[in-house]
């Protein structure tokens, strides 16, 4: 008997055991709905719904940046682009913070792109500059935002998420030309192409279909990425689903509900981690404000929680490496805090308002 339940546990437990076999990823999402569904089965019908919903939105943008990447790396045009980028990197910061406030990405939904220009191998000065910039306006961003809480700080936001952008990526640039950041994507990333036939170093078919070799290069690429983000995405929605159902709008609102200084730092203790997009934000901002709410700690839990978020840094976490991961954290944090005590001291100082 002691020797069958051995013989169990080593092939469960083992180092060649199942457990050590299934992905960690994966294992971790099945055991988290087979909680959900003992302890609370109605959250768990919620969660993958919720989890479903999201990766379907999210799906478009994620294949068109595995697409993206796996073209890139077929047609041998990594090289080619990361050398431009690298050789006017001061302008690929500029118009990657530009493009990236007027780009639709949500901070989830950045991440596969994220993966796909660092696969590439554009440096990731205006990579990081593209992704903070990014989640923080869009058009219909605008729009909302302008009708809801007003134009004046419409704009500021908008100035800030380009200005955080170029902060992010200059920063960026002057901490790798000191010898940070030499490798920031993790090597489980675009590893795909392992057993793929090499391709000549240097060589460039944008056709890549007419070749056996480039088109097994782009199929391996694929795979490999679209099954790694896709199993991150869906664990940081899943989780995501709870954070959307157990700590609600209204608990960060009396949290934040303070009208003096103090609140700035304390949006960005409650941005970083907590979830709540964009657009979910606008009115709940336009209620806080209206109870007198600073308008600094209203941009800096906008930009804080724009930035990243829970779900958010769990998928940018697995996709780059952990001094990286840090830094952008770091961006997010400090740069909203910034942002928000700028803001204020200069409506303090010119007696203007939002």
């Amino acid at each position: 008997m002691a020797s069958l339940v051995s013989a169990m546990s080593g092939a469960v437990f083992g180092q060649d055991g199942l457990i050590r076999r299934v992905d960690r990823v994966w294992l971790a999402l099945i055991l988290l709905f087979a909680a959900l569904a003992l302890a609370v089965p109605a959250q768990a019908l919620d969660s993958l719904a919720f989890m479903v919903d999201a990766f379907l939105w999210l799906l478009p943008f994620l294949l068109l940046s595995v697409a993206l990447a796996a073209w890139l790396k077929a047609a041998g045009a990594d090289s080619l682009i990361a050398g431009v980028a690298s050789r006017a990197a001061p302008t690929a910061i500029v118009i990657a913070s530009l493009a990236g406030a007027i780009s639709p990405f949500c901070s989830c939904g950045v991440v596969p792109l994220m993966a796909a220009l660092l696969l590439a191998r554009v440096p990731l000065a205006p990579v990081l500059a593209f992704c903070v910039a990014s989640p923080l306006m869009d058009p219909e961003q605008f729009i909302l935002m302008a009708a809801t809480l007003g134009l004046p700080f419409t704009l500021a936001k908008t100035a800030a998420a380009m200005g955080l952008g170029l902060a992010a990526g200059f920063t960026t640039l002057a901490l790798q030309r000191a010898g940070f950041f030499a490798e920031p994507l993790k090597a489980a990333i675009g590893c795909g192409g392992c057993g793929s036939p090499s391709l000549p170093e240097g060589s460039l078919r944008w056709a890549f279909w007419d070749e056996a070799p480039r088109r097994q290069a782009f199929v391996a690429e694929a795979r490999s990425t679209a099954l790694f983000l896709s199993k991150w995405l869906l664990l940081a929605f899943a989780l995501e689903s709870l954070m959307v159902a157990w700590v609600p709008a209204s608990l960060v609102a009396s949290t934040l509900g303070g009208d003096g200084w103090q609140a700035i730092p304390l949006a960005v203790v409650v941005g970083v981690p907590a979830y709540l997009n964009g657009f979910a934000a606008i009115p709940l901002i336009g209620e806080l404000m209206a109870m007198g709410m600073a308008p600094g700690a209203a941009l800096t839990f906008l930009i804080a929680g724009g930035v990243t978020s829970l779900p958010a840094a769990m998928a940018v976490f697995a996709v780059v490496r952990r001094a990286v991961f840090f830094w952008y954290l770091a961006v997010a944090l400090l740069g909203s805090l910034v942002v928000g005590v700028a803001v204020q001291t200069a409506l303090s100082v010119t007696g203007l308002t939002f």
